[in-house]
């Protein structure tokens, strides 16, 4: 009975534990060179990468009614159709199962990175449009004004999700931009581009209100799903390169300049929380009683034991303790 209550009670409480199966879906194989800090930096910490081209005949998420991966990996923006038998619908029913993906997108985003990005609460612009902003560019920038340096006070305040990022030094970003539903309390704006950002197509001109202005255009947004299934979305593939972890950075005007950016700071801080290394809640032991006594909880004893209210719990933080009943086992119930 002490274990059948103890396993109950971990289920309600929705304690996970960090997976290490990891597939990493890329629009080309050399991502694993360009980006081969960002893959090292999971790798040492214990996760098991599995690399495939997204439009590879032989990925699959699903053997024999299992999941064959805890995390999934999405650095493959332009991908106009998965391979194997996964398609968008797929890789929303992972997340619905629990899986965790972090997802990278760019200007030549395609149609699947945007309908998963849509279930969940975001919403991508069109192919071949850009963040643009032409008071925070860097001065490596080619004359689009698409190469932001984005200010870490612009982050959101969650030291849990983000680490020491928002003290640290200016990120380098250039993607395409998203807005977040406004009626999906579970997504998280996680960094903001500047006021005077907005998204377009830098070849065009500006004909139409563009998708995203201002502070509303998000570059990396964050969603954990009631069943604690953590998706993150990134506007930018560059962003996790080894070229933009490396590059020095110097706001246009500034005259300030940093050896290094922050993402690779950033970066690995996101990796930590969506993938679970961090932010989640492990309760080693919940012990009940009755009030004013130290016996085992005993279900059997009435409706005056049977509401959570009349449980006097121990070893578990007041607001994620379970608001429901603890119903008596059927007579004929096992052990």
């Amino acid at each position: 009975m002490a274990t059948s209550l103890f396993i109950a009670l971990f289920g309600i409480l929705g304690v996970a534990l960090a997976g290490q199966r990891t597939l990493v879906l890329v629009d080309n194989l050399s991502v694993r060179e360009t980006h081969s800090t960002f893959f090292r930096t999971l790798k040492s910490r214990g996760l098991e990468l599995t690399f495939k081209s997204a439009d590879d005949a032989s990925i699959a998420l699903v053997k024999y009614g299992e999941w064959l991966y805890d995390n999934l990996v999405l650095f493959s923006p332009s991908v106009s159709e998965f391979g194997g038998g996964i398609n968008a619908r797929t890789i929303v029913n992972f997340i619905d199962e629990g899986g965790n993906v972090l997802i990278a997108a760019s200007p030549d985003i395609g149609d699947p990175i945007k309908e998963i990005a849509s279930e969940c609460g975001i919403d991508f612009d069109e192919e071949g449009t850009y963040v643009i902003d032409h008071l925070n560019y860097d001065i490596s920038d080619e004359g689009k004004h698409t190469l932001l340096v984005a200010d870490p006070k612009d982050l959101l305040d969650a030291e849990i999700m983000i680490g020491a990022a928002r003290k640290g030094k200016p990120i380098l970003f250039r993607g395409v931009g998203m807005v977040a539903d406004p009626e999906n309390p579970l997504v998280l704006d996680v960094l903001r581009a500047s006021s005077t950002a907005y998204s377009f197509n830098p070849d065009k001109p500006i004909d139409e209100y563009p998708h995203a202005v201002g502070r509303k255009t998000l570059l990396i947004a964050a969603l954990q799903a009631r069943n604690n299934a953590r998706v993150t979305f990134v506007g930018s593939l560059d962003f996790f390169s080894d070229d933009f972890f490396a590059s020095a950075v110097q706001r246009v005007r500034a005259g300030l300049k940093d050896d290094r950016s922050g993402n690779e700071q950033l970066a690995s801080a996101l990796a930590q929380w969506v993938f679970k290394e961090k932010g989640v809640l492990r309760v080693g032991e919940v012990r009940l009683h009755h009030p004013g006594e130290r016996g085992v909880f005993d279900p059997n004893r009435g409706a005056e034991g049977r509401q959570m209210a009349d449980i006097q719990w121990q070893g578990c933080p007041a607001g994620v303790r379970p608001n429901r009943s603890v119903r008596p086992p059927d007579d004929d119930a096992e052990g």
